[in-house]
């Protein structure tokens, strides 16, 4: 004869292991009440809105005419890294100018003295013959 063991019947590899905990605000929450309210099913009770969710969720097809092409997708990517060395090379050069940001104008400034001086030189030569 075989004994009625009883209770609960083992879920084997059906057991759900693992956990994903869901946060809704005030107005989010007041959605998915009157979610549960359309489908006859109380809020309060425990036991319902967890099982629900994963019903909704897991019966729903995904529509893959929506996502982005694996093409698109890697050439954003390109695209992200390339703006951010972008940004980090004026982000070194305006650091650099910071640092000197008269660099420029003082160069400028030898060669026009320089020039004045060679063309002082020219004048008294000539105003010594």
């Amino acid at each position: 004869m075989a004994s009625n063991k009883g209770g609960r019947k083992r879920l084997g590899d059906k057991k759900r292991m693992h956990a994903i905990t869901l946060r809704f605000n005030g107005t989010e929450l007041e959605k998915v009440k009157t979610i549960l309210q359309s489908y006859n099913l109380d809020f309060g009770k425990r036991g319902t809105v967890g099982p629900f969710l994963r019903k909704l969720i897991l019966n729903k097809e995904t529509v893959k005419e929506k996502r982005i092409p694996d093409g698109i997708s890697n050439l954003s990517y390109q695209i992200n890294k390339i703006g951010t060395n972008i940004n980090q090379l004026v982000k070194v050069a305006n650091h650099k100018n910071m640092r000197s940001p008269n660099s420029n104008l003082e160069r400028e400034m030898e060669k026009t003295s320089e020039l004045m001086l060679e063309l002082i030189e020219i004048i008294n030569v000539k105003n010594q013959k």
